[in-house]
């Protein structure tokens, strides 16, 4: 629907009104429908909480408010809000399901999306419901509270918890309701639950996640690289969670936590060719390590990209994900246009219009001409260290804000590569560093570097050569540094390792993996 939306596609279109077809036909005539349960077991439903029903119905009730706002068709709509209609008496009026809120949250998401389409109140209110009951009801008692988020009631969250894909669906849904409703209680907790995640939880790739056990947070500053987690969907969902905060306050924080999770934790998901995924993206692999893995001491992330998955969400969340970054570009708040993220594009709305044009994130300049607002709030990024703006502007929260007269804004940003350094309390980074070029993180990969990873120190002060390469369609590093010697007589020495000058090639994290199985390394000794 986002596509069609985009670009029409009668092909496209009239697979989805054969699948509409079909869901019309055979759902109950309750509303009810869910092809599991309505085939192979009719008597559980609402019985298990684990079964993924809400979730599922979710994921439907937000493909067809897409689809009718893509084509004008209500079929699927229609189909869907007799669903949720019916969902509302069961667990609102009647209460007869066999738990109260969704063991994994999405339709909380989707029940804002219907109430925003349609403003009928009911789905504003059962989205409500599914949030506010979290973590009261009788459901709570047992060690998964915490796994799906129902340890406490969400205005009393203070940490992200449990699986990561789960929490960042409820928070997201909790920020859409919290505007919505002008709820500021519900909102402050909102925002300490995204600075837990992001400033005690969170990948230098703005992945989160950082365990394969329930694929969940960890405490804070957890953050292994070799067999981190940081599950694509993850990725994606904070990427729903901090655009919902950013429509709820206009801090650029949220639009930097968008930026960063893209280009890093989310790409590094698809392959170059587009046909292959990682669920799971780690920040270092070792292939030495594979013996550990292959005898049961230890788990690793896949090394290579897979076409499939037995749980295949992460492929086609990029699908949904992708057609949709119009989104996150602009805001509007009162005569005030925002822009949130750097890409070539055209805005149209509610009077307002903005083109930009710019070749970022490889290009530093951003040109923008806006009509219609009286004020142009341009995002300075949080890595950038210097920029050159050709207006008069005043920084406020994040954005350099100009006033308007319909002329060129352009914007220049310092993208000199850059190190990264992580709080020493986390301890897989010590002594480390990596590096980053504007809003892009880089790796080395052992197909382009002939020593061990490991033995390259980069300089406190670096100097990168900068080469665009095709391929990935960003540039690529070199770097000037030191590289340790191997000994020669045994594994240890009372004889420091001779140290000699080398060069290290870096490429953008989200492109690894693309060039056959190799080590990678994001964060690299030295820089001290």
């Amino acid at each position: 629907a986002y596509i069609i939306k985009k670009q029409p596609d009668p092909i496209l279109e009239a697979r989805v009104d054969a699948l509409v077809k079909k869901i019309k036909a055979n759902q109950g005539a309750d509303g009810y429908f869910n092809i599991y349960y309505t085939v192979i077991e009719p008597e559980g439903r609402y019985t298990d909480r684990d079964k993924h029903e809400l979730y599922c119905a979710g994921h439907l009730m937000e493909a067809a408010v897409a689809y009718a706002d893509a084509t004008g068709k209500r079929d699927m709509l229609d189909c869907m809000e007799k669903y949720a209609d019916y969902i509302y008496r069961v667990f609102v009026e009647e209460k007869s399901a066999a738990f109260s809120t969704p063991g994994h949250e999405e339709i909380e998401i989707a029940l804002m999306k219907m109430y925003l389409y349609t403003k009928k109140k009911k789905y504003l209110d059962l989205a409500a419901f599914f949030i506010n009951t979290r973590g009261t009801s009788d459901e709570v008692g047992g060690w998964r509270d915490s796994y799906n988020q129902s340890h406490l009631p969400v205005r009393e969250q203070t940490e992200a918890m449990g699986h990561a894909v789960r929490a960042m669906y409820l928070y997201t849904g909790m920020a859409m309701l919290a505007r919505e409703t002008d709820d500021t209680e519900l909102l402050a907790a909102c925002k300490t639950l995204w600075e837990n995640a992001t400033l005690r939880k969170m990948y230098v790739t703005g992945g989160i996640g950082s365990t394969n056990v329930g694929e969940t947070f960890t405490s804070a500053y957890d953050l292994p690289n070799d067999v981190a987690y940081a599950e694509t969907c993850a990725a994606i969902g904070l990427m729903f969670f901090s655009n919902a905060m950013l429509a709820c306050e206009n801090d650029a924080r949220y639009a930097d936590a968008v930026e960063r999770s893209f280009y890093n934790g989310v790409l590094s998901g698809l392959s170059l060719d587009g046909e292959s995924f990682f669920y799971e993206n780690p920040l270092e692999i070792t292939l030495r390590d594979k013996f550990e893995c292959s005898h049961g001491k230890r788990r690793l992330p896949i090394t290579q990209r897979v076409r499939s998955f037995s749980c295949s969400c992460c492929p086609p969340n990029l699908n949904r994900l992708l057609p949709s970054l119009g989104n996150y570009l602009y805001g509007i708040d009162g005569d005030t246009l925002y822009v949130n993220q750097f890409a070539e594009s055209a805005l149209s709305y509610g009077g307002v219009s903005c083109t930009q044009s710019t070749s970022y994130p490889c290009g530093n300049v951003i040109t923008m001409k806006a009509d219609g607002a009286k004020r142009v709030a341009v995002r300075i990024p949080g890595w950038c260290k210097g920029f050159e703006l050709n207006k008069p502007y005043v920084i406020e929260n994040g954005y350099a804000v100009v006033e308007n007269d319909g002329g060129e804004i352009r914007l220049t940003l310092d993208m000199t590569p850059r190190l990264v350094y992580a709080d020493c309390r986390v301890k897989a980074n010590a002594g480390r560093v990596c590096v980053m070029r504007g809003p892009i993180v880089y790796c080395a990969e052992g197909v382009d570097n002939e020593c061990s990873l490991h033995s390259y120190i980069l300089p406190r002060e670096i100097s990168a050569a900068e080469t665009f390469d095709e391929s990935f369609g960003l540039y690529t590093l070199k770097i000037p540094c030191k590289r340790r010697a191997e000994f020669e007589s045994g594994i240890y020495s009372h004889t420091p390792p001779t140290v000699e000058d080398t060069e290290l090639k870096l490429i953008p994290y989200s492109c690894f993996a693309n060039r056959g199985e190799c080590d990678m390394l994001v964060w690299l000794c030295g820089g001290y």
